[in-house]
């Protein structure tokens, strides 16, 4: 069954087509699985980030600079760099030869893909017009059979790093896969935004090539770095295709299997089928690409045989391989995984786009089975491991995310100061289409309960059955712990609430004891509708408000205690050996030689030591910081580096 999109008006068409955050699956009622069954798919409903309008001191100026500041900067650094030239040259629209990595065209769709989420939340024609003029380069650059690839279009016989004359010769290296996985997410967000075809209608001739090419009994390769399996999940939810899922569903399973490839290895996650994974390997990013695509298959086919693999793979990471910022993938050698608890902080790799696709898989397993975990290491590596990636200005970037730096040796590219760009600069244009999916992960639904699981400001209209549910979100979040949700709809909603009781708050820095706080002390919290105490369990994971009526002027009140603490690692961690960090809330914070001048690898601090919370409304036009009654001060890990260079560090030597 085909969803009838050209007939479709553009205002009509956002209700129909749901966006699914980013890389986060959602169920589009009018398009169904041809299986015809809607228990395929996941269980808990994401709302739609169009229905979400952020509107606190913190996450909203950082949406307004990705919109006006880093969107249109990594369009200019593109054509710059001839990313965008490559399309013209391949189109015949302008001549010359290839320029760049081979897989830079991926870096445009996904600048494509966050431009088109910020659109569909702020009228700019002027950025809808720069994209349809970007978008006939782009469709120009299409081979006539769909094939889409500029690096090999240009000219064959000049394709860089050993690319080859013919099509899919060394899918292990070259990304003629992974590009147009991204093309397909910036295909559906550009066609829910703008209501065009334009891209979705390339995207298409290329998902009907490579379901020509590849499957059971034809090409049985699989591609060197996963994310096409995520943009066909998301070409069958717009169109209602089965090929698309089946072939993102090919990949998955061909991953690991001998029969029709040679087995790329671990560092691809290529070495066993999927099912019989039990621990993260190889390069980070694609790692939990994977794992995300995975998760989307198995939610959308009722496929079962992953589960096991998937939860094991989970707890590895997060049990033995994450960072406390979030972090993951500990190796610079191979961006990637690397054996249990080595997890050292000058070379710490931790690189930006493993942040988000960690962020990406996390919210999936969520929504698959409602475990609160999963969302505490999402709000952890938000905060953390994925905004420190960008700078305040929104021009600015890291790659890797070290956790202490000595202020002189660099590590890797821009590590002791941000940088404007890198050769390969996948971070930078990923930053860009995370931010203003931002609004579709704080809310969700299963039935008539609404699952409140990031704490920031905002206003919301949740759909309820055929019933409207509209509310405000009022909080000082990371800041300080109260929250206040005020019901707005003036007519009675039936509706019950399930709100999320962060780990930081039931004593718990992540799921398992590869980290823990060691100060003795008890946060509380605290719930009230309209005045009235919730009672609940020290060690509930949601506050539950059984369904009842809400009317206009109804409030419900949270208070989460937000005690600054101590954490220490898991014994087997040698790098933090004898070592604390501190954290208030979901931030974690780091000392910078420019607030402690006498120098912050030779800082010591204790068990005992008083640290004192405040907010200081000139640092960084407003940011808390936290000092100690020995001199120390921390501020947010996120913050770093946006001041004079020098030493820094989240771990600090214990006494």
């Amino acid at each position: 069954m085909s969803l009838s999109l050209e007939r479709m008006p553009y205002r009509s068409l956002l209700l129909v087509i749901l966006y699914f955050t980013a890389c986060t699956p959602n169920q589009i009622t009018e398009v169904k699985s041809q299986k015809d069954d809607p228990a395929f798919d996941y269980p808990i409903k994401p709302v739609v980030f169009t229905e979400v309008y952020i509107n606190d001191n913190f996450w909203a100026p950082r949406l307004a600079t990705n919109r006006s500041v880093t969107i249109p900067y990594n369009f200019k650094k593109s054509e710059e760099t001839g990313r965008i030239r490559n399309f013209a040259i391949a189109g015949g629209l302008e001549e010359g030869e290839f320029e760049g990595i081979f897989f830079n065209d991926s870096d445009v769709f996904k600048i494509i893909e966050g431009a088109s989420y910020s659109l569909q939340v702020y009228d700019d024609s002027e950025l809808e017009n720069y994209l349809d003029d970007l978008i006939i380069k782009i469709a120009a650059a299409q081979e006539e059979d769909g094939y889409l690839y500029t690096n090999r279009t240009i000219d064959p016989s000049k394709a860089t790093d050993g690319g080859g004359k013919a099509r899919w010769t060394n899918l292990k290296v070259h990304h003629e896969l992974y590009n147009v996985g991204h093309m397909y997410e910036a295909a559906v967000a550009h066609f829910q935004a703008t209501g065009k075809r334009s891209l979705l209608d390339v995207a298409i001739k290329n998902a009907d090539l490579i379901n020509e090419v590849f499957g059971s009994g034809k090409n049985m390769g699989v591609p060197g770095h996963q994310e096409i399996e995520i943009g066909l999940v998301k070409l069958y939810r717009v169109t209602g295709q089965l090929k698309y899922l089946d072939l993102a569903k090919f990949f998955v399973d061909q991953r690991g299997n001998q029969e029709g490839h040679d087995l790329y290895g671990a560092y691809a996650q290529d070495h066993v089928p999927l099912a019989e994974q039990e621990e993260a390997v190889g390069h980070s990013v694609r790692a939990c690409y994977y794992y995300a695509g995975a998760t989307d298959v198995a939610a959308l086919t009722g496929e079962t045989a992953y589960d096991g693999a998937l939860d094991k793979i989970w707890k590895d990471i997060v049990h033995e391989k994450i960072y406390l910022t979030g972090g993951i993938g500990a190796e610079p050698k191979h961006e990637g995984f690397g054996p249990d608890y080595e997890l050292p902080n000058e070379t710490a790799y931790t690189e930006t786009c493993a942040a988000i696709a960690l962020m990406l898989w996390n919210h999936r397993m969520y929504l698959r089975s409602g475990e609160v975990k999963y969302m505490d290491v999402f709000e952890r590596t938000l905060y953390n491991g994925f905004l420190a990636g960008v700078s305040f200005e929104g021009n600015t970037f890291f790659y890797p995310n070290p956790l202490e730096v000595d202020g002189v040796s660099k590590f890797n590219q821009g590590v002791c100061g941000r940088s404007p760009w890198f050769d390969c600069s996948c971070c930078p244009v990923n930053v860009v289409r995370i931010l203003p999916s931002l609004p579709g992960y704080i809310y969700a639904t299963k039935g008539a309960n609404v699952y409140v699981n990031l704490y920031l400001g905002n206003s919301a209209e949740i759909e309820i059955g055929d019933q409207k549910l509209e509310l405000s979100q009022i909080t000082n979040y990371p800041w300080d712990g109260k929250v206040e949700i005020l019901i707005e709809n003036e007519k009675n909603v039936e509706a019950g609430f399930k709100l999320r009781v962060p780990g930081w708050v039931r004593n718990e820095v992540m799921d398992g004891d590869l980290y823990k706080f060691v100060d003795g002390q008890n946060p509380e919290v605290a719930a009230f509708v309209n005045g009235e105490p919730i009672e609940m369990n020290s060690d509930d994971e949601y506050i539950s408000i059984n369904s009842r009526g809400w009317e206009k002027g109804d409030k419900i009140e949270l208070q989460f205690d937000m005690p600054v603490r101590k954490v220490v690692s898991h014994q087997l961690v040698e790098a933090n050996t004898g070592k604390m960090a501190i954290e208030r809330g979901p931030l974690v914070y780091c000392a910078e030689a420019v607030d402690n001048p006498n120098g912050v690898l030779n800082l010591t601090i204790s068990e005992n030591d008083m640290m004192n919370f405040q907010f200081d409304e000139d640092l960084f036009g407003g940011t808390g910081k936290i000092t100690s009654d020995k001199g120390l001060t921390v501020i947010p890990y996120y913050a770093w580096a946006h001041r004079e260079m020098g030493e820094m560090a989240v771990w600090l030597a214990g006494k």
